[in-house]
C-alpha cells in the first residue's frame, strides 16, 4: 500500500505556542494530546490522531532542547542549532519565566532551598499546578537570585539585561528576589488576603527608597545594591522614637493631626481616640527595623500595629489615606522634631504600603 505525504523542507524551527505552554503547565505527551483533540485541531489541521502525536513529541524533543538555553536566555540568540526569529525567541523565554500568582504566593519570602524544594509536592496539590510546572517555576525564582545576588546596580536592570525580561516580569522578579534575600514573613493567616502584586508593589517601594541602591540613584553612584536595606537609614529610624517618647512632643503631634482632619471624616472620634497606639505602632515598627528579625515581620506588624486596629473602627481605605497625609505633614510642623528627612523617606513607604495593603 502506498502513502502519499506533502514535505515541506525549511530551516525555521517551528514552534505552536499552545503546545509550547501545554509544556510549561508540565502537561505529558498523552495529555497534551487529548488537549489539542478536544480544542478542535485535528478538524482545523484535517490530521489523524497518530499525526497529532508524533508532530506533539516532535515539539515536546525541541522544547526539551531548548530548555538549556533558556536556562541562559542571551545564549539563545547566538546559538546555531534553532532557527528561530527574535520575536519567536521573547516568546519563548518570557512564557518559560513567567509564573503563577497561586504559586508564587506559596513559596514568597523562604529561602531558595532544597528544603523549599522538597515541598513543592504540597505547593502543587494546594495549587492545583502540575508538580514539574512548580519545579520549574522555583528553579527559575532560585537561577535569577543566583545571578543577581552579587550583581552591583539596580536589580530590576540586571534581571532585565542578563534575562531578557519585560519590564513587568523583570520587576515581579526582583520583588521575589527581594523577599527571598530579607525572608518576609508572607504565610501568616493575617496575610493571606494579600495577593503576590500586593507585596510586589510594597516590595518596589522598598527598594526605591529604603536600600542602599536607591541612596545610590540619589548620589548617582550606580554601583550601589538594590537588595540590601540601607543599614545607615535603619539605624537613624531609632531617632523617631522620640514622637512617641517625648510626652509633649506626642501630645503636640496629635493636636496638630486632629485639627487637620476636625470636620473632614466621620471616623474622627475614632481618630483621636486611637491616635496614640496608631502613632506608636508605626514609630516602634521604624525604631526595631534594625534587626533582620523585625524586618521579617514588617508585614505582619502593619497588619497588626495599624491596619487592624483600622478596620475596627471602621475606617476605609479614603480615611486611612486622609489620616496618614496629615500624620505625616503635621510632624514637621513639630518646633522640637529635627528628623525631617528620616521621617519622610520613612513615611513615604509606609503610606504607600498601607494603603496597598488595606483593602476595604
Amino acid at each position: 500500500m502506498s502513502v502519499e505525504l506533502d514535505v515541506f523542507v525549511g530551516n525555521t524551527t517551528i514552534m505552536d505556542k499552545e503546545v509550547y505552554q501545554l509544556w510549561l503547565n508540565g502537561y505529558t505527551v498523552n495529555d497534551a494530546v487529548k488537549v489539542r483533540i478536544e480544542g478542535g485541531v485535528m478538524e482545523e489541521c484535517e490530521a489523524s490522531a497518530e499525526v497529532l502525536l508524533s508532530d506533539t513529541m516532535d515539539q515536546y524533543r525541541t522544547f526539551q532542547m531548548c530548555e538549556r538555553l533558556l536556562h541562559h536566555p542571551a545564549k539563545l540568540a547566538n546559538q546555531l542549532l534553532f532557527q528561530i526569529p527574535p520575536d519567536r525567541q521573547a516568546m519563548l523565554i518570557e512564557r518559560y519565566y513567567a509564573f503563577d500568582d497561586s504559586f508564587v504566593r506559596e513559596v514568597l519570602g523562604k529561602k531558595l532551598s532544597k528544603g523549599t524544594k522538597k515541598d513543592l509536592d504540597d505547593v502543587s496539590i494546594k495549587t492545583g499546578i502540575t508538580l514539574k510546572s512548580c519545579r520549574r517555576q522555583f528553579d527559575n525564582f532560585k537561577r535569577v537570585f543566583k545571578v543577581v545576588e552579587e550583581l552591583k546596580g539596580p536589580l530590576v536592570e540586571n534581571i532585565r539585561q542578563h534575562f531578557l525580561l519585560p519590564d513587568q516580569l523583570a520587576r515581579d522578579y526582583a520583588a521575589i528576589v527581594f523577599f527571598a534575600n530579607h525572608r518576609f514573613e508572607t504565610g501568616k493567616k493575617k496575610l493571606q488576603y494579600l495577593t503576590f502584586q500586593d507585596f510586589a508593589f510594597c516590595a518596589g517601594q522598598l527598594i526605591n527608597n529604603w536600600t542602599v541602591g536607591a541612596v545610590g540613584k540619589t548620589n548617582n553612584m550606580m554601583e550601589d545594591m538594590d537588595v540590601d536595606l540601607d543599614k545607615e537609614f535603619l539605624q537613624d529610624l531609632k531617632d523617631l522614637k522620640i514622637l512617641i517618647t517625648d510626652k509633649d512632643l506626642l501630645d503636640q503631634h496629635k493636636n496638630l493631626v486632629c485639627t487637620a482632619l476636625r470636620g473632614k471624616t466621620n471616623v474622627f472620634n475614632e481618630m483621636e481616640a486611637n491616635f496614640k497606639n496608631l502613632s506608636r505602632g508605626l514609630v516602634n515598627i521604624a525604631a526595631k527595623l534594625i534587626n533582620a528579625k523585625d524586618v521579617r515581620d514588617f508585614f505582619i506588624d502593619l497588619v497588626e500595629k495599624f491596619i487592624e486596629p483600622c478596620r475596627s473602627d471602621k475606617l476605609t481605605s479614603i480615611d486611612v489615606n486622609l489620616y496618614l497625609t496629615h500624620y505625616t505633614n503635621s510632624a514637621h510642623i513639630l518646633d522640637t522634631f529635627k528628623h525631617h528627612a528620616v521621617w519622610t523617606r520613612y513615611m513615604g513607604v509606609i503610606k504607600s504600603c498601607i494603603l496597598r495593603m488595606y483593602h476595604d
